[in-house]
């Protein structure tokens, strides 16, 4: 008797199931993030950038060039804010702390502000590489800026910048030396004659860095700088 062929069981289809994360954010992807702390200033495109308004700008320095700037090298340091200032970006105020520089700038607009703090950067970094003997990157992260809008925000950046060395050098004199106060017309204390050695700064040609940040009182030596608004 012939035996019949057995039937196999015809294979089951298996369901596919997608990860329930599918599209959205995952675990390690995107750009790497930075070791250097929450200061770090995010790669996103600059706001718009008008004349009228002046703009605070802050530098930062790699860890290990901390404390790199000193008297008888920032005489050096200087002559790269004059190099840097050009017709249509003008460097009106600054200060170098140990490790990082405040400055209030003066641009056309967007593109030239951009250009002008690249141009800046590069001859900072240069310079401090020279003077040190040393090679490699020299600022930590890219430049923070802030524009001003109002009398009021001038003032307060103008005592945050060229009284900054109060946060980190308390035996200094006022004005800093190390800083455009020297050479600041709206102290409101008597003060020795500026050095005799041209100003290494732009006059501001903005009404408000000019004029109208005087409507809020001239700045006294003993200010102190206080969190940006």
């Amino acid at each position: 008797m012939r035996r019949k062929p057995k039937r196999h069981a015809r294979p089951l289809q298996q369901d596919l199931r997608f990860p329930s994360t599918w599209g959205g954010k995952r675990p390690g992807a995107g750009r790497p993030r930075s070791r250097l702390g929450p200061r770090m200033v995010p790669h996103r495109a600059r706001p718009l950038h008008k004349r009228a308004h002046p703009v605070h700008v802050t530098l930062r320095l790699q860890p290990d060039l901390r404390a790199s700037i000193r008297h008888h090298r920032f005489r050096v340091l200087r002559r790269v804010f004059t190099a840097a200032t050009k017709q249509t970006f003008r460097v009106v105020h600054f200060s170098a702390q140990s490790n990082h520089f405040h400055l209030i700038v003066e641009a056309d607009d967007r593109g030239r502000l951009a250009r002008g703090m690249q141009g800046l950067a590069v001859r900072i970094a240069r310079t401090i590489n020279r003077v040190l003997g040393r090679r490699g990157r020299v600022l930590r992260e890219r430049y923070h800026a802030r524009a001003l809008t109002s009398p009021r925000s001038v003032r307060n950046a103008l005592v945050y910048v060229l009284q900054n060395f109060k946060k980190h050098r308390h035996h200094v004199r006022p004005p800093d030396p190390c800083s455009s106060g020297p050479w600041f017309d709206g102290w409101r204390d008597a003060l020795a004659p500026p050095p005799q050695a041209p100003p290494p700064v732009e006059r501001a040609r903005t009404w408000l860095l000019a004029m109208g940040w005087r409507r809020h009182g001239r700045i006294g030596l003993a200010e102190a700088p206080r969190a940006p608004d």
